[in-house]
């Protein structure tokens, strides 16, 4: 479905499962970003009503992702820390052609795409990989939301700019991020 030139070895679900605490508290803070990455696009496209909508939806939907994972801490009585830097994220936004704003909101509405792409596609790798049999309902959940995020996301890219060149555009964000997701799936952060 996402075109992922590299998918993830499976064995990350066993580094990922080795320090839940870990892989939850980064998953907390994964989705507080997504919020505010939403919320950041929304100021970007005040013009756009039914666009402002549906990523006010989403960021609300994230946040009450966020809620759940910290529910799950909590419950399971692991320590809440810290922000993460996630290197990944990071990698992929200096990716973004910083051209004309049209070039700049297709562009970001792409990174959102590719972020929720490897999410979905991470989520999907610990539902079929961890024995945590709580987790694993809970991240097929989450998988299907953020698949939904990827298409929501892609379609807007191709609403605001001309599809063709979003089309070859998203073509050469899924080859930048396989030159980079190389280097990542050996450690307990989702995009680690």
């Amino acid at each position: 479905m996402f075109k992922l030139k590299l998918p993830t070895d499976p064995r990350w679900a066993n580094i990922a499962e080795g320090n839940i605490e870990e892989i939850l508290t980064d998953h907390a803070w994964c989705e507080q970003k997504a919020a505010t990455n939403a919320i950041g696009l929304i100021t970007m496209l005040p013009e756009y009503p039914e666009v402002v909508t549906e990523l006010l939806a989403i960021a609300q939907e994230e946040l009450d992702h966020f809620n759940q994972v910290h529910e799950i801490i909590k419950k399971r009585g692991y320590k809440f820390g810290r922000a993460r830097k996630d290197d990944y994220v990071n990698e992929l936004a200096k990716f973004i052609i910083q051209g004309t704003r049209e070039q700049l909101i297709v562009d970001k509405m792409l990174f959102a795409a590719m972020i929720e792409a490897r999410s979905c596609e991470r989520f999907k790798v610990l539902t079929e990989n961890i024995k945590d049999e709580e987790l694993k309902v809970f991240y097929k959940e989450l998988m299907i939301s953020e698949a939904n995020h990827y298409t929501t996301f892609i379609g807007f890219a191709r609403q605001l700019g001309d599809p063709q060149k979003v089309n070859d555009r998203w073509d050469a964000w899924l080859e930048y991020e396989a030159s980079i997701i190389k280097s990542y799936g050996n450690k307990e952060t989702i995009h680690g």
